[in-house]
């Protein structure tokens, strides 16, 4: 075994080797994927500044979606050790915004959802068995319970309703089951004043429109099915009017490589239109924005929330989970046709059920922080800081440089 292999540091049975400062717990954060990197940006800030506590990173090869979490980790400076150092080592803490090899940690395990409340059930695998039952994204029983043993200490969702799926997954799961609210989206509304800076960092002056352009991944997303439309937006939308701002999800970018998709749309970015990178600035955008294109994820859903009026490229119904905000999301934004000129569309797009959207994506607005910070200082056993968790507005965004 090569000294790369294993990552010496404050953790296991040499930990006092090498400590300055004697960290009391150690949390490690599990990384399944780069969409599952950005929520815990919005949770681990809530125990790292304790000098009480050392946070350790790892990625984990659970998802066939991890593709560009390790160089993001590094780019992060957490100190990052390998997955099977991380399961032959004891913490005091895990935290996880994704599922599969949780079960090998030897910590107690606090689970966080990595969207929005779920209500697209998953693409169904090709096959010869028969179709069986599709779940939600993030609510598999086998993800929640093995070996006749629930795997996280803690589960948090973000709403009421997700408990009752919960329960009807794995209600062995219930007892550790608790709602925090959704951190991102508490994050967003704390960055509601600083709206004139996110547009300037967008480029987007204040007689000009911004329209916010959301894809999430697969072919049923608004690029799977419309990969010419920041295009078409680009060349319809007068310039001197309108800023076009487009994020991809972070797994378009990780399974394609971040050259070919910046290459793909490089005529994009050579008319003006600004593309944000997969860590960030999304969050940004979304109050900055004055119109949101989207579809079925997660972003659109969040936006629409924030009350941006939003119009909808793409949207599997067939696949929406009745009564989910989804759903909802599906019945109130009107439909963008792409057989008719854009910009007449865009203009009479007005906001839609943005406060009944709200209240289906949290039960407990702005307490994430608070009450996830109380969770995760109870599972390790210490008392929390005396000041109030604070909740941090999201920063700028910092769109991707146009290739000389």
């Amino acid at each position: 075994m090569t000294c790369d292999e294993w990552r010496p540091g404050p953790y296991g049975l040499d930990a006092a080797k090498g400590t300055t400062l004697a960290g009391r717990r150690t949390v490690l954060v599990v990384v399944h994927h780069l969409t599952a990197a950005t929520r815990l940006a919005d949770v681990v800030p809530l125990v790292e500044g304790d000098r009480r506590i050392q946070v350790v990173y790892t990625e984990s090869p659970a998802s066939v979606l991890r593709v560009g979490v390790g160089d993001h980790l590094r780019g992060l400076g957490g100190l990052l050790i390998p997955y099977h150092q991380a399961i032959r080592t004891s913490f005091d803490l895990a935290i996880a915004a994704g599922d599969g090899r949780l079960q090998d940690l030897h910590a107690p395990v606090l689970t966080l959802p990595h969207g929005a409340p779920p209500g697209v059930l998953v693409h169904r695998w090709a096959g010869r068995g028969p179709a069986g039952r599709r779940p939600l994204p993030g609510l598999r029983a086998d993800a929640i319970a093995a070996g006749g043993r629930v795997i996280p200490s803690a589960l948090a969702v973000a709403h009421e309703s997700q408990v009752l799926q919960v329960g009807e997954v794995c209600p062995d799961a219930l007892p550790v089951t608790f709602v925090a609210g959704d951190p991102t989206f508490d994050r967003m509304l704390a960055g509601a004043g600083r709206r004139a800076a996110y547009r300037q960092a967008l480029g987007a002056g204040p007689d000009q429109t911004l329209v916010f352009v959301s894809s999430t991944w697969g072919p049923r997303s608004l690029l799977g099915r419309h990969d010419d439309l920041p295009l078409r937006l680009a060349r319809e939308l007068p310039s001197d009017r309108y800023r076009i701002v487009v994020a991809f999800h972070p797994n378009i970018w990780c399974w394609h490589g971040r050259r070919q998709v910046a290459a793909w749309f490089e005529d994009c970015r050579r008319l003006g239109v600004r593309i944000l990178p997969p860590e960030q600035g999304w969050q940004a955008a979304l109050v900055a924005a004055d119109r949101l294109i989207g579809d079925h994820g997660s972003v659109t859903g969040y936006g629409a929330a924030l009350g941006v009026p939003t119009l909808l490229a793409a949207f599997p119904d067939e696949d929406v989970m009745a009564g989910s905000a989804v759903a909802l999301l599906g019945r109130s934004a009107p439909r963008l046709d792409q057989r008719r000129p854009l910009e007449p569309q865009i203009a009479a797009c007005a906001p839609g059920a943005s406060a009944a959207l709200r209240s289906r994506l949290t039960s407990r607005p702005g307490q994430a922080a608070a009450i996830l910070r109380r969770r995760m200082y109870e599972l390790l056993q210490l008392p929390e800081p005396p000041s109030a968790a604070r909740v941090e507005p999201v920063a700028p965004p910092r769109p991707l440089e146009v290739a000389r």
